[in-house]
């Protein structure tokens, strides 16, 4: 029983899972779970009880229409699509100490199926985000290590910004700075985002005039930190152990850490006072805010253009941004 993928079969994710899991087992059923947007995520479950996770990249499970620089590895905002960026990612991660979920088969020839395919360890329990909601108290040994390993991610230095398998690569970013990338996104989706609201359109010069006081406001810095970039707590499992276990990290890249923080500013609302961190710049963060919100405008309305389902959702996700934007240049 389950959901099948889009354009894999049952048959060839059986004998992936063959392969992952041992060659004794048979695949019983096959469930999509709900969240992920650029990646197919499959629970497999085994005839002797056993369950394993299927990450799926295919054009077919990604819901984003296509878009300028995807695929730009050299762009740190660039979307994170694909088994390179995961194993990089877990690679670091898991050099720094961190608890990602291990991974027991990765085959980007296509030997199984006509996808890059990685299968990793499952956690089938609640995210952190849903037992901190049932049960703050439970959580906390979850949230206390999730701080320390923000901490962790924090103090790893990288001897530039980008994409963690771009420079772990020997590669080279675009751009001069932090900042500077960070300014040219958030106009790339301020334009974006105006070309599909009316209000954005119609007060599109006073935020671009507002984003380019703040970035004109930031001093020079070079300390790059590991940043997982979309860290809510619905990307953090708990292992058995009370372990936080982070997911969705294809996007990890080397930035200020500013930009992490106020993602978990915006996700955690007054929760965020659990992992606050002194020492922040404040106009790093001021100008990152901004940007974030003007993202998590243009981002979600882009979806809306292709079949994405959950269609509300991200109707309100796109909503609550705008306005939050809005509010940051009438405040400012």
């Amino acid at each position: 029983m389950g959901v099948a993928p889009k354009r894999v079969t049952r048959d060839q994710l059986a004998g992936a899972a063959r392969a992952a899991l041992g060659g004794g087992r048979r695949l019983d059923g096959v469930e999509r779970l709900a969240g992920g947007t650029r990646k197919g995520v499959y629970r497999l479950t085994m005839d002797d009880a056993p369950t394993a996770i299927a990450y799926l990249w295919e054009d077919s499970e990604n819901y984003w229409p296509p878009a300028a620089g995807d695929g730009d590895l050299t762009d740190p905002f660039s979307p994170g699509v694909g088994l390179d960026l995961f194993e990089a990612a877990h690679a670091r991660l898991d050099d720094l100490g961190l608890r990602v979920p291990a991974v027991r088969l990765a085959n980007r020839d296509r030997t199984h199926c006509p996808a890059d395919l990685a299968i990793v360890e499952d956690f089938p329990g609640e995210s952190l985000m849903d037992l901190f909601g049932r049960d703050p108290r439970a959580a906390e040994p979850a949230m206390t290590r999730l701080a320390e390993a923000l901490e962790a991610m924090r103090r790893y230095r990288a001897p530039t910004y980008g994409k963690v398998a771009l420079i772990d690569g020997g590669g080279t970013p675009r751009g001069t700075s932090c900042e500077a990338r960070a300014l040219d996104f958030a106009l790339a989706c301020l334009a974006e985002a105006a070309a599909r609201d009316r209000r954005v359109a119609g007060a599109r010069d006073l935020l671009e005039e507002r984003l380019r006081v703040l970035a004109g406001a930031v001093r020079p810095r070079a300390e790059y930190s590991v940043v997982h970039g979309e860290l809510g707590l619905d990307h953090v499992l708990v292992d058995s152990n009370g372990n936080p276990v982070l997911i969705d990290i294809e996007d990890l890249m080397y930035f200020d850490v500013e930009w992490e923080h106020v993602f978990l500013r915006i996700r955690l609302h007054g929760d965020y006072r659990r992992l606050a961190v002194d020492g922040l710049d404040e106009d790093r963060l001021a100008l990152y805010m901004l940007a974030q919100r003007l993202s998590l405008t243009a981002g979600p309305l882009r979806l809306l253009d292709g079949d994405y389902p959950d269609r509300e959702f991200m109707r309100g996700v796109a909503e609550h941004n705008l306005n939050e934007a809005l509010a940051l240049v009438r405040a400012g």
